[in-house]
């Protein structure tokens, strides 16, 4: 059974940084050929993808992360990793890993074959 496992939430002051880990279980050539990414939920907002990046390591990010944070991924442990920096109020959220990019005829659904069960960033300024 494939498992996606987030740490390194916490609660942290406005400008500093952290970096979150998502670690898949029980499959190296998954994590090794699936798009993978992280999505948020804030406090009375709807859920937003905020990076994602190929196997071959090819990163997007939102707007609002853009220039802050930094995705990357090691195939030898199975991490995914979001390095946060300058972190703001409204990067409060739960942040939630996600893996293998669900397509048809080509086109992104919208939606992913494995989730994890997130991890609370509080920023306080």
């Amino acid at each position: 059974q494939i498992q996606l496992r987030e740490s390194g939430g916490g609660s942290v002051q406005a400008g500093s940084s952290l970096t979150l880990s998502c670690v898949m279980s029980n499959s190296e050539y998954i994590f090794k050929n699936c798009k993978m990414g992280w999505y948020r939920q804030g406090p009375g907002k709807e859920r937003a993808l905020v990076s994602t990046i190929s196997n071959s390591g090819f990163a997007n990010y939102s707007d609002s992360v853009k220039g802050r944070f930094t995705i990357s991924r090691d195939h030898t442990s199975r991490t995914l990793l979001l390095q946060m920096d300058n972190v703001q109020a409204e990067d409060t959220a739960v942040y939630t890993c996600v893996s293998c990019a669900i397509y048809r005829d080509g086109v992104f659904l919208g939606d992913w074959h494995y989730w994890g069960q997130g991890t609370q960033v509080t920023v306080s300024s």
